[in-house]
């Protein structure tokens, strides 16, 4: 903790004074040779591996920059929910015989950054890399990222060149979802880099629309222009693309009024108006997401208790975190916000009734005179995470009202993801009974099931909190084996509105998504999605 908190300190004052430790000077210019320079809210750039780090931001600038996955997400538009398109693979099916086994077609003709042409047996390399513990191009880290994305699948193999074939350990409607999460690369890549994973991110090869021209974890990352990317439409008409991390949103926002920056995620409210003012332009969407508290449900957490979790919910001041937040929020009502697919009609929907919060809290024992005191792990910054410090001190207050004293485990973003990674029964968590982790909510897996069904306790998923139910794991167990879209899509709805009548996660916010850019920044299209596609930018 200690070098990362120095390290934000630094950056801090040499933003104040106008100036960061990068030579950005090749970002000047327009048109074609231009460098997009984006502020990016981690700590550190997100691994090269083809699986980042660094929770969704890190699949959004190092994944789907460098790499292609088999399935990808169609972020061209704006007025829409993102839908699945195809990637390297041109179409994927269930086999007949076996609802375990998926057969995936492979586009023909593909070209590694490096040369190479792609086979089904790059696509086997790079699934052992993530998932095949034995395997000498192993890499834990990647393991880390995609084994909670896909935790039923069981094994891989080609079937020629152009066909990949995935085995699942039970039928697994959602696999083309989990598809989505892994970078293919090739063996070649990785023994030319001498076998290490850690040399191979120096010049990382993969097939996406930019290519590796330099990496330093801690300082930046520079991509050039893949001009003979496979999908004509998105080659990048940039240049050259520059990911820096800057986690505090002051720093951020000093970068890009300094002109060393281009375009900066989660810029802080307090400054929009004056960005907008000065010609920056604030560009915002709707997409599925939730700003929420994940509950303990560990023997001797309080939230055990349906009680203190109903009261917990009512004291939250959602309008006055919206005012706070300056509107880019929409207020706090499930997993995904009233209006999305899979919201269905809770019988009990979120609520602010501080004087209802008092009386359940009285009725469990507790008050102002005899408060519950607990501890939450919280983040500094991170990827969706919004405002996190300013957020939490205004959830912080709301429950100290009802008699719900909060202290708070402050923890760099990389650091909370690991111990949500390990569970609410790791000692790593040391006594805290709720986690602050924001989600998007982009398929069924990645929205609930990986936090609420049983088998998905650490370290096969994110049931941080150990939650187990009979009647959540058999309407699971129903999604999981319903191929078809519209009784799915039904199911989705109950698991949803149970999840909120049972008030399992503290419902705060879903986020606006709001990104602050140069007026020189064109082409832009913010999807309702996690992901953005950077390549259609120009800078005039």
């Amino acid at each position: 903790m200690t070098p990362t908190i120095g390290r934000r300190g630094l950056l801090g004052g040499l933003a104040a004074a106008g100036m960061l430790p990068y030579d950005l000077a090749m970002a000047q210019g327009s048109g074609p040779g231009a460098t997009l320079r984006v502020g990016m809210t981690a700590s550190a750039v997100p691994l090269a591996n083809g699986v980042p780090d660094q929770g969704g931001e890190g699949h959004r600038f190092m994944g789907i920059t460098l790499y292609d996955q088999l399935v990808q997400w169609d972020l061209t538009k704006f007025d829409g929910p993102a839908v699945q398109r195809p990637g390297l693979a041109t179409a994927w099916r269930v086999d007949p015989a076996d609802a375990r086994r998926w057969i995936i077609t492979l586009r023909e003709g593909v070209k590694f950054h490096d040369g190479k042409v792609m086979t089904a047996e790059d696509v086997v390399f790079s699934y052992d890399r993530a998932f095949r513990n034995d395997a000498p191009h192993y890499d834990p880290r990647a393991a880390a990222q995609a084994r909670i994305r896909m935790p039923t699948i069981a094994s891989w193999r080609a079937e020629g060149p152009l066909t990949f074939i995935l085995e699942t350990t039970r039928p697994d409607s959602l696999v083309p979802f989990g598809l989505t999460w892994v970078g293919i690369t090739h063996q070649g890549a990785w023994e030319a880099a001498g076998r290490d994973w850690d040399r191979f991110m120096q010049r990382a090869v993969g097939t996406g629309p930019w290519k590796m021209e330099s990496f330093s974890i801690r300082e930046r990352c520079v991509m050039t222009r893949n001009a003979e990317y496979w999908d004509a439409p998105r080659i990048p008409k940039c240049a050259r693309l520059v990911l820096l991390p800057l986690p505090e949103a002051n720093t951020r926002v000093a970068a890009l009024r300094s002109a060393q920056v281009d375009f900066i995620e989660a810029p802080p409210p307090d400054a929009i108006p004056s960005l907008q003012q000065a010609g920056f332009r604030i560009v915002s969407n709707q997409y599925p997401h939730n700003w929420t508290w994940h509950f303990s449900m560990v023997e001797g957490s309080p939230w055990r208790d349906i009680r203190l979790r109903r009261a917990a919910n009512l004291a939250i001041d959602r309008k006055g975190m919206k005012e706070l937040l300056g509107g880019m929020m929409v207020e706090g009502a499930g997993l995904v916000p009233p209006g999305h697919p899979w919201h269905g009609t809770p019988r009990d929907p979120v609520t602010s009734d501080k004087a209802a919060a008092r009386k359940l809290m009285a009725e469990a024992g507790f008050g102002p005179r005899n408060p519950l005191r607990t501890k939450v792990a919280i983040s500094t910054s991170g990827s969706g995470q919004m405002q996190p410090l300013t957020m939490n001190e205004a959830v912080q207050q709301d429950l100290k009202e009802i008699g719900i004293e909060v202290t708070f485990e402050v923890l760099e973003w990389n650091a909370l993801l690991g111990i949500w990674r390990e569970g609410a029964k790791a000692p790593s968590n040391r006594g805290v009974s709720a986690i602050n982790i924001s989600y998007g909510a982009f398929d069924p897996f990645t929205f609930a099931i990986r936090f609420l069904k049983t088998d998905m306790v650490p370290p096969a998923a994110n049931n941080w909190g150990y939650f187990s139910d009979p009647a959540y794991d058999a309407l699971m167990t129903r999604i999981y084996e319903t191929f078809e879209p519209g009784p799915q899509e039904l199911l989705l709805q109950e698991l949803h509105a149970k999840a909120v009548d049972d008030r399992l996660f503290l419902f705060v916010a879903h986020d606006m998504n709001p990104r602050a850019t140069s007026a020189r920044v064109k082409g832009f299209v913010q999807a309702q999605s996690w992901f953005q596609d950077l390549t259609p930018i120009t800078l005039g």
